[in-house]
């Protein structure tokens, strides 16, 4: 079964890894997969990201973050735009994920970026994900 959207499974996969508490997760490695994992990692919801070299390209081990007492750092991560359904949004309209505590990822002529770097080069795309 071939996968119609791998961003999806790639985030799924955080999900369900961090929803059982595992201390790391991995997952077919690409480029998109991976500057997402990069953002993750630069705004704290996860640990190290490492490529693993494998089969098909290799994979990404992404190593997940909770508190002092096991409390999860990445609470939700909500896919937005779809194969079926994609999403673009403008700088003005990028509105901010829970008043700014959690963000969203961007893909933009300027690469991934997130909505407050966005907003900070004024310029728009497709929003990939929400995360808080």
């Amino acid at each position: 079964m071939a996968l119609t959207d791998p961003i999806a499974d790639f985030l799924t996969r955080l999900r369900n890894a961090n929803s059982t508490g595992k201390k790391s997760v991995d997952a077919p490695a690409s480029r998109a997969k991976l500057a997402i994992a990069e953002i993750l990692k630069r705004e704290g919801y996860i640990g190290e990201v490492k490529k693993v070299e494998g089969p098909r390209g290799g994979l990404l081990r992404v190593n997940l973050r909770y508190g002092r007492k096991g409390e999860k750092v990445l609470t939700h991560i909500v896919r937005v735009s779809k194969p079926g359904c994609r999403v673009y949004r403008g700088v003005e309209t990028l509105g901010k994920v829970l008043d700014g505590l959690g963000v969203a990822i961007v893909s933009t002529p300027k690469g991934l970026l997130t909505d407050r770097e966005c907003r900070k080069l004024q310029v728009g795309g497709e929003v990939i994900c929400k995360v808080w």
